[in-house]
């Protein structure tokens, strides 16, 4: 097994010597620079191969030593970063631990404390990457770090990068699949809560009685059924972070009782008499614009402002068009081991096909269609969900019927679509009846809200701005 690397940031040429010979001795590799510019260099040529351990001085020429803490944190979440500091400088050593500094040690130190150092903060990493593997094994998502070189992507990345440490409500707003967890999970990640959870709650996914109980918990008896108490997200979140997912769909009623968490810090449980305090770090998403829903009496005036303190909007991707092959090789890399695919790097010509398409689904869209080419390579049913189009194009709600695309003499496969356009057409006239009544289209088809919800996802349907979707043509399928 090959030595693990160290890489040493002291300025001082008598000291990074000293750690260089007492680390190589103790069978590191080890690799020196004197100012954290080369070692932002250095990593960024080892990016392949980083090291499993930065030692790093908080006193440095040029760039300071907490500016490159957060570079190394932002770029390389995965390496540890002891630093380096002296007697005077504990209020900056508590700074850099609170900015993700795994240990830091005073000089001067001795060798066991260097050595005790090290190693836990190698075995602490190595121990995170075994539950992320766990966790990937089990089936979770993996995380998704920030992707982008896009001028207004990287202005985004700084503004997140300031407000994570700070307990101040981030509004994410944009079109479905841009990207708005992943931006919040990558605030929660570089917060001073990255050690407690992030509980996300998708406020359009449940009605509104039971958004309720999950978001604020319940006491015993509280309802018919509820025969415990169940502590709240808000209560699982108690100093780490809450995600409120779509919060443009929360009842009015909810809205009050969480503008109430916002002001004062607690609330109480449904049911329940004694007020419940928390301290949960509120990060809130959503693909509506508030400032027309406040305008139009759909959402709190007062709860907007409170929200609205930061407010972060991601661009679609055909905003972004150039970020679509470093996504794509983030993609790659993320699945094709899970889905055990011979596929390395995608086509030059699929490539170049994805940079002509418009992405109505965003980025989630392109992550659906990596998968598909790692999974099903070289079928074109799999890889061209939809011709492309061009960038710019003016944007229709697009229809519930699917569009011609090349058929497979497949059976099973031919029956499958045959249901499937069946069932979009009968969704279709349900909508139409009910002027995009999405609850009372659900009740009529005697399916769930979220199950409908989820295949006008799948489907891209979006209602129509001006005017109800002309009804669909009656199939014999549908009736």
């Amino acid at each position: 097994m090959a030595p693990k690397s160290i890489l040493v940031v002291e300025d001082d040429d008598s000291t990074r010597a000293y750690l260089s010979v007492l680390l190589s001795a103790q069978g590191y590799e080890v690799a020196g620079t004197a100012s954290g510019e080369d070692a932002l260099r250095h990593l960024e040529r080892a990016s392949s191969a980083p090291p499993a351990l930065v030692l790093l001085d908080l006193i440095l020429p040029g760039m300071s030593g907490l500016a490159v803490l957060d570079e190394i944190r932002a770029s390389h979440p995965a390496v540890p970063v002891v630093v380096l500091s002296t007697e005077g400088q504990i209020k900056t050593v508590v700074d850099a631990v609170r900015r993700g500094a795994s240990d830091y040690l005073t000089k001067p130190f001795e060798e066991h404390e260097l050595e005790l150092a090290i190693r836990n903060a190698v075995e602490k990493q190595e121990l995170q990457e075994q539950v992320r593997t766990l966790r990937l094994k089990l089936g979770e998502r993996p995380e998704t770090p920030f992707v982008s070189t896009h001028p207004a992507m990287l202005r985004i990345k700084e503004i997140a990068l300031q407000v994570a440490d700070t307990d101040a409500p981030v509004l994410i707003t944009g079109e479905s699949g841009v990207g708005k967890e992943v931006l919040a999970r990558f605030i929660h990640a570089r917060s001073s809560r990255r050690a407690r959870p992030l509980v996300k709650v998708n406020c359009a996914a449940l009605p509104q009685d039971l958004l309720e109980s999950e978001l604020f918990g319940y006491e015993k008896g509280a309802f018919s059924g509820a025969v415990g108490e169940k502590p709240g997200k808000f209560e699982m979140a108690h100093q780490g972070s809450i995600l409120l997912d779509e919060i443009g769909e929360m009842s009015a009623n909810l809205q009050a009782k969480l503008l109430h968490v916002l002001q004062d810090g607690e609330y109480t449980r449904l049911g329940g008499r004694r007020p419940v305090r928390v301290d949960s770090r509120v990060l809130a998403t959503t693909n509506t614009r508030l400032a027309e829903a406040v305008q139009a009496g759909r959402f709190r005036e007062d709860l907007y402002f409170r929200l609205n303190v930061i407010r972060i909007e991601v661009p679609a991707l055909r905003e972004r068009i150039e970020d679509v092959p470093a996504l794509c090789e983030h993609f790659v890399r993320t699945y094709a081991d899970r889905y055990r695919s011979r596929v390395r790097e995608l086509p030059e010509t699929l490539v170049q096909s994805f940079l002509r398409y418009h992405w109505p689904g965003n980025v989630r869209e392109l992550e659906n269609a990596v998968r598909r080419h790692l999974i099903l390579p070289g079928d074109p049913w799999a890889e061209e969900p939809q011709a492309p189009r061009p960038s710019g194009a003016p944007s229709e709600p697009p229809p519930l019927a699917p569009s011609p695309a090349r058929l497979d003499p497949s059976l099973r496969s031919v029956a499958a679509r045959a249901a499937e356009q069946a069932e979009q057409e009968l969704v279709n006239r349900v909508l139409t009846e009910t002027r995009w009544n999405r609850r009372e289209t659900a009740r009529r088809l005697k399916i769930s809200y979220k199950a409908l919800l989820n295949k006008l996802k799948r489907w891209e349907a979006a209602e129509p701005a001006a005017s109800p979707l002309p009804p669909a043509r009656r199939s014999r399928a549908a009736d």
